[in-house]
């Protein structure tokens, strides 16, 4: 299995374009980040799980060919907002592009791009294959997915592990039951959007205590605010086995 990181940031705390704080003028490309995401190449299946406002660059940067499916993590606009970019993906393949979400959040997509959807569809429009899924695991391609509920504050979002892979983004909440299905998981990757307390994220601090909890063999946050501070700085002071993931990081699972 091959993953990559496709983007690692957060529309929360965005800073206005005259911030001059350290991060927003850091050098070093770690601490440049597009809306998370992330790409996982299995079995010679390839996924997206989210597609934020920034994945058409994120699928020219990493230079991906090919997509078989896109999962969604939640509803929110910095999950969803690129769907409309995977026109190429259907006139290359020239088939439909599955989409796995909750109800809730295949009802808002229809939603935001009603187009889609239309009777009459205007000629060009994303070909969407929309497939329900709730927390029982499903396959995609003979590929095993199973689902992880948690919490956004109230709202209930899905992580997925995917072999010894797990991926969960826009957390602060992991229930008692979702943790049995985290155990035995070689790669985590987790939110940890800053170090000041927040109503739905994971801080820095939290994140640590549940990536302990769940017990990794590596752990990598993303979902990671500018407030956070320093990639190189932070990474410093993170205990053994956990670091802040960037764009472009690759992993290769066994």
């Amino acid at each position: 299995m091959k993953v990559k990181f496709l983007g690692t940031g957060t529309s929360q705390g965005v800073p206005v374009i005259t911030c001059d704080c350290e991060v927003c003028t850091s050098v070093d490309f770690r601490d440049k980040r597009f809306r998370s995401s992330v790409y996982v190449e299995i079995d010679q299946v390839s996924l997206v799980i989210d597609t934020g406002p920034d994945f058409r660059m994120q699928m020219l940067r990493a230079g991906v060919k090919k997509l078989d499916a896109i999962l969604f993590t939640h509803e929110h606009k910095d999950h969803t907002a690129g769907l409309d970019d995977i026109r190429p993906f259907n006139f290359r393949q020239q088939k439909d592009m599955p989409i796995f979400g909750r109800k809730n959040v295949l009802e808002q997509i229809r939603k935001e791009f009603s187009y889609v959807f239309s009777a009459n569809k205007y000629p060009g429009v994303p070909q969407i294959e929309q497939i329900e899924i709730d927390e029982n695991p499903f396959h995609i391609n003979g590929i095993s997915i199973i689902p992880i509920p948690v919490f956004h504050y109230k709202l209930p979002v899905l992580g997925f592990r995917i072999g010894d892979f797990s991926y969960i983004t826009d957390a602060n909440h992991i229930p008692e039951e979702s943790f049995k299905l985290l155990e035995g998981t070689e790669i985590l990757v987790l939110n940890a959007l800053q170090n000041e307390p927040h109503i739905s994220h994971f801080t820095l601090e939290e994140a640590v205590v549940q990536a302990q909890k769940i017990g990794a063999h590596k752990t990598y946050f993303t979902h990671i605010s500018h407030k956070l501070g320093l990639h190189e700085k932070v990474c410093q002071d993170l205990p053994e086995g956990i670091q802040l993931a960037y764009d472009g990081l690759e992993l290769t699972l066994s």
